[in-house]
């Protein structure tokens, strides 16, 4: 594991303790990658995990950073859509038990179907679908629909499985794509907000990949023209390293950003590593 990328900074207790220790004054955001396109963001004293990929899948080349029983400081715990690697279903009543305050943040259109599969207590799930929002522990947490590879939408609730979410907290506007390509109509969904950080996903899609189940998203061209033109204050490239058969190129978008965007500034993220966003 991990022959071809940068060695892991912090993991399990030591990761942990890193995130409790962590200090977020006002108008700074904490944010720590735990690979794929799952993070960790604190905000004040707020706790969030976002798409929480903690299983050891066969095929990992990146292993779990953290074991579900060690969380026991989450206060949200989100999943953009129910692929394994977003809402990973064995790992989350192990996340509710660790964290027994925290609030699960799901599609409202899996919302119920997820909280007797799982199971979990729908009481402790909120629902969210594309332009609603909700706060949540001091945060509020609004949705756009993503299209994984298509735009999917409930032809009886109109409500949609895939979402990117936006989060504003503690002086700071971030946005996490999801699993999502561009569609018309999402930038200027986003010019709403001005983001201080965009998370998107750049492993790109190809006909063998979609012919073997493995649901596409932006090249990372695409993820470098739905945010350049927005002018976040930092772009981070995620979701490319974790399976060798769905590979994305972070250098390649970082040198196409420089020439393309050269204001926007990106990052290219270590995992377990601590990145400070408003020093």
């Amino acid at each position: 594991m991990l022959e071809a990328f940068e060695k892991i900074v912090k993991s399990g207790p030591e990761l942990v303790r890193d995130v409790d220790e962590c200090v977020v004054p006002a108008g700074q955001l904490a944010l720590w990658w735990l690979g794929q396109h799952s993070f960790i963001a604190k905000v004040g004293k707020t706790i969030i995990y976002i798409d929480p990929f903690l299983t050891a899948m066969d095929g990992r080349q990146v292993p779990p950073l953290v074991s579900p029983e060690l969380v026991r400081h989450a206060d949200i715990i989100c999943g953009t859509h129910d692929h394994a690697d977003h809402i990973d279903r064995p790992v989350w009543p192990a996340l509710a038990a660790a964290s027994p305050k925290a609030t699960f943040v799901v599609p409202d259109l899996l919302r119920e179907r997820l909280a007797v599969e799982l199971p979990l207590s729908v009481d402790r799930m909120v629902g969210l679908d594309d332009g609603r929002s909700v706060e949540v522990a001091g945060v509020k947490i609004s949705a756009v629909a993503a299209s994984h590879e298509f735009l999917d939408q409930d032809p009886v609730s109109g409500r949609y499985p895939y979402l990117g979410l936006i989060f504003e907290a503690n002086g700071r506007t971030f946005y996490h794509a999801g699993d999502t390509v561009w569609y018309e109509g999402l930038q200027t969904k986003l010019r709403r907000w001005q983001f201080d950080l965009m998370l998107l996903p750049i492993n790109g899609r190809d006909a063998h990949r979609l012919s073997t189940g493995i649901i596409g998203n932006m090249t990372y061209q695409e993820a470098a023209d739905l945010s350049g033109p927005l002018k976040p204050g930092l772009v981070i490239p995620t979701h490319y390293e974790m399976f060798a058969g769905n590979p994305g190129d972070p250098t390649a978008f970082r040198e196409y950003m420089a020439v393309k965007y050269p204001t926007v500034k990106t990052h290219r993220c270590r995992h377990g590593e601590r990145l400070i966003i408003g020093e």
